[in-house]
């Protein structure tokens, strides 16, 4: 690869290559909720892209009010799929808080299913779990939180289409 060539065409690690269909930018619509808040409906954009050669993919989320296109949340941060099945998720979020999470992903069945191994900077979340799957041309997502007061419970899903 030389200075000209786009990172997009570099050689994908064997490690990404199981997931290679989330690369790129996906976009769509999603709600969430929680027995302390009013549900809402937002816009959403992910995007997910090969680091040239390394076994990882970076992560970049947006979120904005469908009404008046105002930002809301955003996080980013890395995944590291390994060899085995299993992965391994970085992310900080506009809040302040960060997230290291643990799971697995299904190459067959194109799903990833994550939980916190760590919450950090939260007084309140105390644990994140998040499912992602990949059908008929669509990205789809739930997010479950815990906090202090609350057990693991249902908090963001949305379905997004590829750019």
């Amino acid at each position: 690869m030389n200075a000209n060539t786009p990172p997009e065409a570099a050689a994908v690690h064997p490690a990404i290559a199981p997931l290679s269909y989330l690369l790129g930018t996906w976009r769509g619509q999603g709600e969430g909720g929680y027995p302390t808040i009013a549900s809402f409906s937002y816009g959403e954009e992910l995007h997910f892209s090969a680091i040239s050669g390394k076994p990882v993919i970076s992560y970049t989320q947006k979120t904005w009010k469908l009404s008046s296109g105002e930002p809301m949340h955003a996080e980013s941060g890395y995944w590291r799929p390994k060899l085995d099945g299993s992965i391994e998720l970085v992310i900080s979020q506009s809040t302040g808080l960060v997230e290291v999470q643990k799971g697995s992903y299904n190459a067959q069945e194109k799903t990833v299913k994550l939980h916190s191994q760590l919450v950090g900077n939260a007084s309140k979340v105390k644990e994140i779990s998040r499912v992602f799957e990949f059908a008929n041309g669509e990205l789809s997502y739930v997010v479950q939180m815990a906090t202090h007061l609350n057990n693991l419970t249902p908090h963001l899903k949305a379905v997004l289409k590829k750019l």
